[in-house]
Parts: structure tokens; sequence; C-alpha cells
């Protein structure tokens, strides 16, 4: 008899401990897959230049995954965006300057943290990011041979070749319900996105070294699945 009150008393102890553990552990993780789209605001921090941001498209993919008893959900990121940033020149024997349109095509991928401000309806995103990007390209041909401001030979062509792989810092806020969310996210360059200019033989009469970082504003919406 008192086998069987010891047995018994062992079999209670494993049924509630199972019990306990099964229901800390019972938590339900979803997955999502999101397409996006907007708009973007770009620019250079640079003081090689005298820049201007411009408007830009932004269009990509993400991969979520809902994390209830955390404080926080991740994701998984592609992004395509072309992007136009404003840079100041002035043509031979016109002493009136003008801004000269260059267009950059971008794709980045990221791994962002979404820390829930109030559950899954308004998220603090934040996370790192990797990018490659095309030359800065002249929108208008016609604006070849331009003097970049501050510069007595340094072309409107001669600053196409910069940097083609660069590390971002991102940050943003998320708002929205069930499926639909808006999103506001600002990409900040930690990388010399003008160095690879300084590895050429440009006749700029300075000692100055070229140095710039992206600075880039994405305005999304988001439909989730």
């Amino acid at each position: 008899m008192k086998n069987i009150q010891s047995l018994l008393l062992v079999l209670i102890c494993l049924t509630f401990v199972t019990n306990s553990f099964a229901q800390r552990k019972n938590y339900k993780i979803q997955n999502g897959i999101g397409l996006q789209g907007g708009i973007t605001q770009f620019d250079i921090q640079t003081d090689n230049f005298e820049t201007k941001k411009n408007s830009g498209y932004i269009g990509g993919m993400s991969a979520s995954v809902d994390i209830p008893h955390r404080w926080y959900n991740v994701s998984y990121n592609i992004q395509l965006s072309e992007n136009y940033v404003d840079i100041k020149a002035l043509a031979l024997g016109n002493l009136t300057e003008e801004f000269v349109e260059y267009k950059l095509f971008v794709a980045n991928i990221s791994f962002l943290f979404h820390i829930k401000l109030i559950s899954n309806n308004l998220t603090l995103d934040v996370g790192p990011m990797l990018q490659y990007n095309s030359e800065l390209e002249l929108k208008d041909e016609a604006k070849e041979g331009y003097f970049i401001k501050g510069y007595n030979n340094l072309l409107t062509e001669d600053i196409s070749d910069i940097s083609n792989f660069n590390v971002n810092g991102a940050v943003g806020l998320s708002l929205g319900v069930r499926r639909l969310l808006l999103r506001a996210q600002y990409m900040y360059g930690f990388t010399n996105m003008l160095g690879n200019l300084n590895k050429q033989d440009l006749d700029i009469g300075t000692n100055k070294k070229f140095k710039g970082n992206q600075s880039l504003l994405a305005l999304t919406a988001m439909i989730t699945f």
C-alpha cells in the first residue's frame, strides 16, 4: 500500500510539472510575408559638395516572425529603391549655379527588431542593413561637362564612380492593424559612400578627402499575408 501511495505521488508530481511546462511553452508563433511600397527622400551628407535631397521610389518584401510572449518581433527585409539627389554645379562660361540631378539605384537587405510599444499596433523598428548601390548617374546627359561647385577641374561626370557596398543602420516606426502597416523608416550610412572617389586620380586641387554618408527617409505601406 505504501508503494502504491508513493507511486501515485510521483505520477501526480510528474503530471503537474509536465502540464506547467507545456503551458509555459505553448505559444503560437506566427510567420508572415509582406509586400511594401512607397516614396523616399535621399541625400548625401558631405562637406565636399552642396547637395539637396530629392524624392524617389521604394518597394520590397518582408518575412516577419510574430513572437507573442516577447516584447519584440523580428523580420528579414529586401528592398529596392530608385533615389535622386541634386548637387550644385555650373556650366563653363556661365556664372549661374544650378542643381544637377543624379540617380542612384539601391538594393538592401536588413534584419530588424520590432519593439512593441502598443502590442503589434505600434512598434519601434531598429536594426542593421547591408546595401548595394549603383554609380551616381546623371539624369540629364546634357549636364556633362559642368563644373562641381567649389572645384576648378572636377566635372559632374567625374563623381559617378562611388562606393558600391555600404553598411547602414535603420530606425523607424510601424503603425497598423491586422494586415495593413504604415511605416516610416530612416536609414543612415555608417560607411563612406564617396570613399571610392579617393582611389581615383581626380584633379581637385586640394588634399581634402571625399567623405559622405547616406541619408534616406522612406515612407511605405505594407500588406502582410
